[in-house]
């Protein structure tokens, strides 16, 4: 008897495979993968911008990234003594405008050079809400009805909530797909929409939401070349569909539903042959976080010696991976003992 229902993965044709550089941006829930994949040491960037949701900003900041934007202290604003960006995460924000201005550079930067570089990006979108300024915002330095991509605490009433068309993101996602194409020509794009359920919009808003981004990235998908789509928002709605594998906001998919998208995401997306290192490399990941009971034992010094010799040959086997961090930790483990 079948307790749930199976979606049949599709294989990317050219599978992720160890040295190709991978680009994340989009929801909190790209941070769930994109974290995966640092720790089993790909080489990674993630959201430059911070957590972004919705397409317009998801856009902006790929065009940013393309342009090697400079943001100048005028885009810049003040709310209750912190300096803040329209166009990025709070996580830029600082007392000192000067240095909130370096950090949102510095990423850019980053992120511009990543990107031209990377084999892949993958583009989780959130939500099809996009937040605009209204008359009533104080020190903006942005004009009234433009978009932003973090509220920052700011009043209810400095913003009117849009839900964008189907065309818009379309219109957005289209011009980002030739920008990409012309800045990186053999970039691969992964699209995913997010299973975090938007509850503050409402359940039947958020549905219409994810409905559209749902069918603006298809429409994109099967229009043009080297675009993909990963059903993240499927496994988690329409596969596991139980309340059991959200937290307690009942918004957020748990650790165990993060953990199931992943394992699907590693079978359908990434190569074979690096699965098979992924495999060891989370073997030494559990080494690194043991904490045993009696430290100063004999076996226990042995387990460290073990995965000393472990690190080691993994590295010289394959020298494209940076395994300082792990090769210091035993190392620095056992001459404490």
């Amino acid at each position: 008897m079948n307790l749930m229902v199976d979606i049949a993965l599709k294989k990317l044709p050219q599978p992720i495979q160890y040295g190709d550089g991978i680009m994340l941006v989009g929801s909190c829930f790209t941070e769930h993968i994109g974290n995966a994949l640092a720790e089993l040491k790909f080489p990674v960037l993630q959201n430059p911008h911070g957590i972004l949701f919705d397409p317009a900003s998801v856009g902006n900041s790929l065009l940013a990234y393309i342009d090697n934007r400079k943001y100048t202290r005028g885009e810049l604003f003040q709310l209750h003594e912190v300096w803040h960006s329209w166009g990025h995460h709070s996580r830029f924000s600082s007392m000192d405008p000067d240095d909130a201005l370096a950090k949102i550079n510095q990423a850019c930067e980053a992120g511009h050079h990543f990107l031209k570089k990377a084999k892949w990006l993958i583009l989780t979108l959130g939500s099809s809400f996009s937040y605009h300024l209204t008359d009533e915002a104080d020190n903006a330095t942005l004009k009234t009805g433009d978009g932003v991509a973090n509220c920052h605490r700011a009043p209810a009433q400095w913003f009117h909530k849009h839900l964008m068309e189907i065309e818009e993101t379309v219109t957005m996602l289209d011009t980002c797909y030739h920008r990409l194409r012309q800045f990186n020509p053999g970039l691969q794009i992964l699209f995913t929409i997010s299973p975090v359920r938007h509850l503050r919009d409402g359940v039947v808003e958020n549905n219409r939401s994810k409905a559209r981004l749902l069918e603006a990235v298809h429409h994109l998908v099967n229009k043009f070349n080297g675009l993909h789509y990963f059903p993240a928002y499927e496994l988690v709605i329409d596969v596991l569909r139980d309340y059991r594998f959200y937290d307690i906001d009942l918004a957020h998919p748990n650790y165990l539903a993060t953990e199931f998208v992943l394992e699907k995401f590693t079978e359908s997306c990434i190569a074979s042959e690096a699965r098979e290192l992924m495999q060891e490399l989370k073997k030494i990941g559990i080494a690194k976080r043991h904490r045993p009971m009696q430290p100063a034992t004999k076996a226990h010094k042995e387990f460290l010696v073990k995965h000393i010799e472990k690190v080691s040959q993994l590295q010289a086997q394959y020298p494209f991976l940076d395994l300082s961090e792990e090769l210091n930790y035993f190392t620095t483990s056992v001459e404490t003992r």
